[in-house]
């Protein structure tokens, strides 16, 4: 496999003494898990940060075996993290990609939602610019899996129909894609909607 290409990073997991797997979204071939060594390092451990964006260059020698990744930085979401708010919907977001697509198949129109919801959460004013947005691809993600939404994307501006419409989808996500990863993933959303929950509870 030979791949350059940008790439959201959506997780990474410590791997042998300074290493570690990470899983990238690319567009062209949708999840690819990948070996990036010196990954603990001070140079690499604010790269890897989920949501982030970076230009990805793939590589493996052997045929079957786990690609190589060396990548570069190109938008992070490090100044969000210290947000409650914004960094739950990274997180979920990207917990959601990870644990959900299958490897190399490719899936540009989430490629491109993805791309589009992280922009949302870091640029809009609040969780009201941004909360139709995640239910609009928490829907998206299960359809382009193959299973049935019978939920149509709220008014942009009824804050309340889209939690409602989260609340509803949340069962289904748990059933479907992640009925193997339930408990750990499930509990990014959880974290999520408490915190969405608290906003509607102001006003």
């Amino acid at each position: 496999m030979e791949l350059r290409s940008p790439a959201f990073v959506c997780a990474s997991r410590a791997h042998a003494e300074t290493g570690a797997v990470v899983r990238l979204m690319t567009r062209q071939a949708g999840m690819v898990a990948a070996y990036v060594a010196g990954a603990r390092g001070r140079t690499l451990r604010p790269i890897l940060i989920p949501g982030n964006l970076v230009e990805a260059d793939i590589r493996s020698r052997i045929e079957g075996a786990m690609p190589s990744a060396k990548l570069e930085l190109l938008e992070s979401r490090g100044p969000w993290l210290g947000e409650p708010l914004a960094s739950a919907a990274i997180t979920w977001a990207c917990a959601l990609t990870a644990a959900a697509l299958p490897e190399r198949h490719p899936y540009p129109a989430l490629y491109d939602a993805l791309g589009a919801l992280l922009d949302a959460v870091c640029h809009a004013p609040s969780a009201r610019g941004w909360a139709v947005a995640l239910v609009g691809y928490e829907a998206l993600l299960l359809r382009e899996l193959g299973y049935e939404v019978p939920i149509q994307r709220p008014d942009p501006d009824d804050f309340p129909a889209a939690l409602a419409a989260l609340d509803r989808l949340g069962p289904r996500i748990a059933r479907y894609p992640l009925a193997d990863r339930r408990s750990d993933v499930m509990g990014a959303r959880a974290v999520l909607r408490d915190r969405l929950g608290k906003i509607e509870q102001q006003g």
